[in-house]
Order: structure tokens, then sequence, then C-alpha cells
């Protein structure tokens, strides 16, 4: 975004107060402060793309690796880093799936729920998933803090059905009895 006399660039303490709640953890500490790894990571990686918004993707998976999800600060933070408005970048997060908007579980856990995943049984697997995690409902973190399952719209493996994703694992053809030797399996 070019900023000019109508549209002022917001000062970053500006940006770092917006929506002024932090969690519990205290005070919002910069992803990209200087002299940090991820701040030279997002340096390098900018000098690929023709222009600081063309790295805007790649900035928010950066943050969400850091901290697990991408808070309003975060977003401020980001927008400040690529010279875009906080809505913007706000924008962008609401719109994609894949950025957490709130602190979800160590294992996220995406179940494929369309029509053909459904027929072959896909509810049975968000039931086993939400009983053997103790998540109780969907989106809804375990009181350990270990898991969180949501049901997602397609993850592309319709002949493999019920496909699962458990943060970057794919899994093909989960039954509800697969679950619980699945999730011992995870560190």
């Amino acid at each position: 975004m070019t900023y000019g006399p109508s549209t002022p660039k917001p000062s970053p303490d500006a940006l770092a107060s917006h929506g002024a709640h932090h969690d519990d953890h205290g005070p919002y500490a910069p992803v990209f402060a200087a002299g940090t790894a991820p701040r030279a990571e997002l340096d390098e990686l900018l000098t690929r793309y023709p222009n600081k918004m063309a790295g805007l993707l790649p900035a928010l998976w950066i943050v969400q690796r850091e901290r697990g999800w991408v808070s309003d600060e975060a977003m401020a933070e980001v927008a400040d880093a690529l010279d875009l408005t906080a809505a913007y970048v706000k924008g962008v997060v609401t719109f994609y799936t894949m950025y957490h908007q709130h602190p979800v579980g160590k294992y996220f856990i995406q179940v494929c729920t369309t029509t053909p995943c459904h027929v072959c049984g896909a509810e049975g697997v968000v039931d086993a998933f939400l009983q053997h995690t103790g998540c109780g409902e969907l989106g809804v973190t375990s009181a350990d803090g270990r898991y969180t399952v949501i049901e997602v719209e397609c993850l592309g493996a319709c002949g493999f059905a019920t496909p699962v994703m458990i943060n970057e694992q794919f899994l093909e053809s989960v039954t509800p009895q697969r679950v619980p030797e699945i999730l011992a399996a995870l560190p």
C-alpha cells in the first residue's frame, strides 16, 4: 500500500496497540525484532519478491510457525514490516483458513467432511478424534493444550476418504478405528 497525505501510515505504536488485548503470556513481543532469526528470514525472503506486499503470505507463515497463531498484534507487526495497513493484512488472514486467528493445540487436526468423505464415514472420524483427544467439540482446544480438532471443506483427496491433516502431516483413508493408533504415534 502506498501512503500519502490522505492515507497516513500509522505509527508502529498505534499498530501494536490495535486490539489492545494480549494473551495470558503478557505483552506482545515482536516476531520480527531487529537481530532475530525470523527478521533475518523475512529480510532474505523479501529479496525474492518484486515488492514487499508479495511477501505477505510467507511472512504470516513465519509468524504462525513462531507463535502458533496470528494475533491482531502480529497482523499489525506484519503490516508495519511490509508497509501495508493492518486492515489489509487482517483481510488476508481472515480469508485463508490456513492461518489460525486464535491459539490452537500442539496438534491441529483437520478432518475433511465434504460429501465424498461424509459418505465414507467422516463424521465417525470426527467423533473419534473429539472423543480420544478430549476436545469435546470442534474448534475447542483440549484441556492439556495438545489438540484442536476442526472440520474442513476439502483436503483434495476424495479418492482416499477420509483424509486428515495433523499439522503438516497428511493421512489418507482414516477410519474411526485408526484414530487411537494415530494419536498414540504423535510425539
